[in-house]
């Protein structure tokens, strides 16, 4: 664990202030790796993993994005973060790792695994295998404010020709829910980085790059703030390994 350690420092040396309460790492970062949990208010095995998560969502060397599914809500419980925009993001991974079906609680990791989310032994152990073998994000990214503009900056790849969407996932800050029906009735659970929607905001083909965007997008659209993803994609339109990701947060939450 030494080694996500020292991330955990570096990352929290390159944020600095920004607009309205939001703060961009304006240097260079490469997370120690991204955990993508899928998870369901109606479901009685998530609360475990939604626990581990929040404590994962607080280390400031992961990216941590938790997305909430929408199948379970005929059990009693219609989740109030679930999408099927979620629901859809979660089938895709099934179909890259060619799963036979869905389930949660599932957490993700870097795009090319997956285990199960209320093990944090689980998912330490990937993160830290993937530090190992390389397989973590490698590609730097940059977030900075120009005016009224936020500019994503993309360091070169490995040289191989690569194809990647840069993906802006937005999401809420911590939010307490109170379930009042299903199979975790009378339960309170505290959310952290509920996911809101997931943007395109480009491609990526393998050299440095600058992708521009408006910087009311991110207040607006997710009152928590924005990951920025660079995931290569197949042939077919699903989800591949995550080459690099930062945040930008808001602060004021």
């Amino acid at each position: 664990m030494g080694c996500r350690n020292f991330m955990r420092l570096a990352a929290a040396a390159v944020v600095i202030p920004a607009f309205a309460g939001f703060a961009f790492a304006g240097e260079i970062w490469r997370p120690a790796g991204v955990v993508e949990l899928f998870t369901s208010q109606g479901c009685s095995s998530c609360p475990p993993a939604d626990a581990v998560f929040a404590d994962i969502a607080k280390e400031d060397d992961v990216v941590a994005l938790a997305y909430h599914v929408d199948y379970w809500d005929y059990l009693g419980w219609r989740d109030t973060m679930g999408s099927a925009d979620n629901t859809a993001r979660q089938k895709d991974y099934a179909k890259a790792f060619k799963a036979r079906s869905v389930y949660t609680p599932q957490a993700v990791i870097n795009g090319r695994t997956h285990v199960n989310g209320a093990s944090r032994i689980a998912i330490e152990a990937a993160l830290d295998d993937m530090q190992t073998t390389g397989d973590a994000p490698s590609v730097g990214i940059s977030v900075k404010r120009a005016g009224e503009s936020v500019l994503i900056e993309t360091e070169e790849g490995d040289g191989a020709e690569q194809n990647a969407h840069v993906l802006l996932v937005y999401f809420d800050p911590p939010k307490p829910v109170q379930i009042e029906r299903g199979e975790n009735n009378s339960k309170t659970v505290t959310y952290y980085n509920p996911v809101t929607s997931v943007q395109t905001a480009g491609m990526w083909h393998g050299t440095a790059a600058r992708y521009e965007m408006p910087a009311s997008e991110i207040a607006k659209k997710g009152e928590g703030g924005c990951a920025v993803l660079l995931q290569s994609v197949t042939d077919e339109g699903l989800p591949g390994p995550i080459l690099g990701a930062t945040v930008i947060r808001n602060e004021s939450q």
